[in-house]
């Protein structure tokens, strides 16, 4: 399981990807449940990290389903514009094997996979790939960037200066996907490995995960950190829980 996966264990996987050929997703989407939403754009880039992109796609597709209001602000995506587009049932098969090639990326991945996955399964095909093939950037950031205020693809976009369109439409952001991507892997690549142990040791870890890499319960693990003079944890926004370095949980695992 990769959430008990060391620095090291991290760095040899970043390191095997070099040679892989990535397959960058996004969607727009009437809302954020799969079961009531639906996409309304797609958009799908192939690339290796020696080769850069190989090919690039987007296009909206008529859900048959109105869009809120909201969305058509967030996304700039409007009723006329999906009007004119052609539904899932013309769009999504001649896509499924490009998305069945390579390692499947996104920024966020287990929403666009789950909404991937709800509107083949309308369509009466199957839309599957293995936890090994899945790649997500956001999880790269947070072992990667761990100290920026925001990961967020828009505010990532902003901090690197990529050169892509407008943030919310899939065009722009699968590209602004494969650069980030593009961009650390090639840190990794060019960089000697205590540096990256150094890097992936800053990554913020929530208790519970940590807990799974102590390989105990989170009172215990909680009650382990709290023993190491230099712990200074952080408390999550969104629900106030305890966040430690990485190097310190591995600190208290054996043989590190």
């Amino acid at each position: 399981m990769r959430s008990q996966w060391r620095s090291q264990d991290w760095l040899a996987y970043y390191r095997s990807l070099a040679t892989a050929t990535f397959t960058v997703v996004d969607v727009e989407t009437t809302g954020f449940h799969p079961a009531q939403a639906r996409v309304i754009e797609l958009g799908i880039l192939q690339a290796t990290l020696s080769e850069g992109i190989q090919s690039q796609l987007a296009e909206l597709i008529n859900p048959g389903v109105p869009i809120p209001e909201a969305i058509a602000r967030f996304t700039g995506i409007t009723a006329e514009m999906l009007a004119t587009a052609r539904p899932p049932k013309s769009v999504l098969p001649p896509m499924l094997p490009q998305l069945q090639t390579g390692i499947l990326v996104a920024h966020n991945l287990s929403f666009d996979y789950r909404f991937l996955t709800a509107e083949y399964q309308r369509l009466g095909l199957n839309f599957e790939r293995s936890p090994a093939e899945q790649f997500c950037t956001v999880q790269m950031s947070r072992q990667l960037l761990a100290d920026l205020r925001s990961r967020s693809l828009p505010q990532l976009v902003q901090h690197f200066g990529f050169p892509v369109g407008q943030s919310h439409r899939a065009a722009a952001d699968v590209e602004a996907c494969w650069r980030l991507l593009a961009l650390l892997l090639q840190q990794i690549q060019d960089s000697d490995d205590q540096e990256i142990l150094q890097r992936l040791g800053q990554e913020w870890l929530p208790l519970p995960l940590a807990a799974q890499l102590l390989n105990c319960s989170r009172s215990q693990a909680q009650q382990q950190l709290e023993t190491l003079a230099s712990v200074e944890p952080r408390y999550s926004s969104r629900n106030s829980t305890p966040l430690y370095r990485r190097v310190w949980v591995e600190a208290l695992l054996p043989n590190t």
